[in-house]
This record gives C-alpha cells, sequence and structure tokens, in this order.
C-alpha cells in the first residue's frame, strides 16, 4: 500500500510559501519544501485530498485554505525510511492569515520565495523546483497540466 500526501503551493504576490522542515521529521529533515502531509482514514468520504490540504496548511503554518485547491500534479517516491508515497500537489491562491511555524516538530521556519528564488535555492530538491514550475504552468494558464 501507498501513503498519500497532498502538498500546497501556497501563491502569493508573485511568491511560494516555502518550509523549512524540521530536524525531528522523519523524512526529510531540515530540508525545504511545500507545506503538506498524509491523508488520514475517514472512511467513505468525499474531497478528501482537499481537506487534507486545508487540515495540513491549518496545523503546519496557521492558515485557511478558502475556495477550492487546484491540482497541479501526481508523483510516487520512496521515504528515507522506505515507504512508497504517492504524492498529489494543488495551488492555493485563496486563504487567509499570515503563516508562521505553528509546530516546531514539523517546520522550523516559514519563507516567500519567487519561482527564480526556489529555482536559484542551494537547497531546493529537483522534485521542489519541478513541483514550482508546475504551479506556475496552472496559474498561468488557469487549467491543470
Amino acid at each position: 500500500m501507498f501513503i498519500v500526501n497532498t502538498e500546497a503551493a501556497l501563491y502569493k504576490d508573485g511568491r511560494y510559501l516555502i518550509c523549512r522542515r524540521s530536524e525531528k521529521e522523519e523524512h526529510a529533515p531540515g530540508g525545504i519544501g511545500l507545506v503538506g502531509g498524509k491523508v488520514e482514514l475517514e472512511g467513505a468520504t468525499s474531497d478528501i485530498l482537499e481537506r487534507t490540504i486545508a487540515r495540513e496548511v491549518k496545523e503546519e503554518v496557521g492558515l485557511v485554505i478558502e475556495g477550492r485547491p487546484r491540482y497541479v500534479s501526481s508523483t510516487s517516491f520512496v521515504t528515507d525510511l522506505g515507504e512508497p508515497v504517492v504524492n498529489v500537489v494543488f495551488l492555493c491562491e485563496a486563504f487567509s492569515g499570515e503563516p508562521y511555524a505553528v509546530s516546531v516538530d514539523e517546520v522550523a521556519a516559514v519563507y516567500w520565495m519567487t519561482p527564480e528564488e526556489v529555482y536559484s535555492h542551494t537547497e531546493a530538491a529537483d522534485y521542489l523546483k519541478d513541483n514550482i514550475r508546475k504551479a506556475e504552468e496552472v496559474r498561468m494558464k488557469g487549467t491543470s497540466v
């Protein structure tokens, strides 16, 4: 079985919200990336990916998602612990609040970065750069890629 993970490409005023993961995180400790987390077991339900995004964004950076996130992409990978993951990224442009590291056990810091800053950041993994590129395509075209 796969772990299902969602990530939010939170966009505002030409910048994306990037988090520095806590050193206590099991997967990619101390790395930078998008806000996100695992889908939890809820039984028969609808819009579980969208609800997961909303929950994780609130829990990790204190923002409230407003409106419907737009699908960006899906990938699969294996964690540092050998767990297979399906990862789904959504573009979120409507939200309220000011971001901050709600739980230092999950998020060490938050930054607003332009796409160019992400692309040139020495700590940005290729998958983060790809996710920002794809989010930019969705944002500019107004449709999924």
